[in-house]
């Protein structure tokens, strides 16, 4: 179909129409679009200076980052060397505590060894109770230990054997002798310790003060004479156990005792008495002492006497000598002039 130059008209128009409408449409659509564009461009521009700044930011924080890091790390180091002190320091201390455990667990074995020994000991103290004779000695040991740490060794004598044939454990030199005497009724203390109700305490109690009595007169008959010795002696009892029972339950013994001049002693009792014993035994020494001074003065003054009588005697010969002496010198003073005259005298010449 061919087309005419109105239809080309009609055509353009019909198409410039459309491109018109086209266009005011597009216009309607871009007018908003490119202020959107403007805005987003304004932000995009915005965006870019944020990311900028966020940039910044990270780089600041990348920095304290690092900074923080070196911190922790220095932190770290100190921590570690403060562990490792502080384990080194807690190494040692464990060291020193074994060592001191070592130590008390060897005080523990010395102290078990000890224990045994001493068991041992005690089993030997029940032997040595169980016999009489081993008995007496154990009470003379305890004796003579009291007697040796109270007094000088000169003091007292051991065993010393009296006039009468009789041996005191021990006697004191005083100015006159103190006897000592060990005693140690173990077999009715035992039962009397043993005893289980008062009728069995009550028999014990007078088994113990037969014991006793017989024990205040053989002392009192052995020990203790007449210008020999001293008005009293002691008695020695290797337990404070049992001079306890005496005081508190036996009074009628201990007046007995005290009738008979025999003074009972315990360990404790024993060395008070022994330590006043000494104050006396120094007083006495004292005293003659006083006396060979005062003797000695007295023989000083005797020989300041005879000395003076001596001197006075001295005195009178050298009178005698001065005397003498005079008597001499005017002998030689004659002599002395006559033989001037002679040596003047002139033998040549004769008389007319």
């Amino acid at each position: 179909m061919s087309l005419s130059w109105d239809d080309s008209v009609m055509i353009a128009l019909v198409l410039g129409a459309v491109a018109l409408v086209v266009l005011w449409r597009l216009a309607r659509v871009l007018g908003p679009l490119s202020g959107r564009l403007a805005v987003l461009d304004a932000r995009l521009t915005s965006l870019g200076e944020s990311q900028q700044q966020l940039a910044g930011g990270l780089g600041q924080v990348s920095q304290n980052q690092t900074q923080v890091i070196g911190l922790v790390e220095a932190r770290l180091a100190d921590m570690g060397r403060y562990m490792g002190d502080t384990l080194a320091g807690n190494a040692q201390a464990t060291a020193s505590s074994m060592g001191a455990l070592r130590e008390r667990l060897q005080v523990i074995d010395a102290a078990q060894a000890k224990i045994e020994a001493l068991s041992g000991n005690v089993l030997s103290l029940q032997d040595i109770l169980s016999n009489k004779q081993a008995r007496g000695a154990f009470g003379e040991v305890q004796l003579e230990a009291l007697l040796a740490d109270a007094l000088p060794p000169d003091a007292y004598s051991l065993q010393a054997t009296l006039s009468n044939g009789r041996r005191a454990d021990a006697l004191i030199h005083l100015e006159q002798p103190l006897a000592l005497d060990a005693k140690f009724p173990l077999e009715a203390w035992q039962a009397l310790t043993r005893a289980t109700d008062d009728a069995q305490r009550s028999e014990a109690r007078r088994a113990l003060s037969r014991a006793m009595r017989g024990h205040i007169r053989a002392i009192a008959d052995r020990y203790i004479l007449p210008g020999e010795t001293a008005e009293g002696a002691l008695m020695f009892l290797p337990s404070e156990a049992v001079y306890a029972e005496l005081h508190a339950n036996m009074a009628d013994v201990l007046r007995e005792s005290f009738a008979a001049r025999v003074w009972i002693v315990s360990p404790s009792t024993c060395m008070a008495t022994l330590v006043t014993l000494r104050a006396v035994l120094k007083d006495t020494r004292l005293r003659n002492e006083a006396r060979a001074v005062r003797r000695e003065v007295q023989l000083l003054v005797e020989d300041a006497t005879r000395l003076g009588a001596r001197v006075a005697k001295l005195e009178g010969h050298f009178a005698q000598v001065q005397g003498d002496l005079s008597d001499i010198r005017i002998s030689a003073d004659k002599i002395t002039r006559r033989g001037a005259r002679l040596d003047d005298f002139d033998f040549a010449k004769t008389p007319e």
